[in-house]
């Protein structure tokens, strides 16, 4: 196997990654989910865990998977072009506020 290759399962979990105010909001840095996951229930998921996180928090956030940033559409089942994609065991997930320079 090339070290390219990203080894597959049927399976088992992601971990999602909260960083600034979505760790504050969830007092984790990091969480274990089950896979594969349909990544348009990812806000849903979370705002089951955390009433109140997806206005006050994930409205202003980015999400991340496999290091590519997600268009936000894609998190919402109402809004989803495609349905079908899942969050993948071994992938990893970030919740990313906004971030500004100066």
């Amino acid at each position: 196997m090339a070290t390219t290759d990203i080894p597959t399962c049927f399976t088992g979990t992601f971990q999602l990654h909260y960083f600034a105010n979505a760790s504050s909001y969830t007092k984790k840095n990091t969480e274990t989910f089950p896979a594969p996951y349909p990544l348009c229930r990812l806000y849903d998921l979370l705002e089951s865990r955390y009433p109140g996180m997806k206005e006050k928090i994930l409205s202003s956030c980015a999400v991340s998977v496999r290091l590519q940033y997600v268009d936000g559409e894609e998190l919402d089942v109402e809004t989803a072009k495609d349905k079908t994609r899942m969050i993948e065991c071994n992938d990893e997930v970030a919740i990313i506020p906004p971030v500004s320079s100066g």
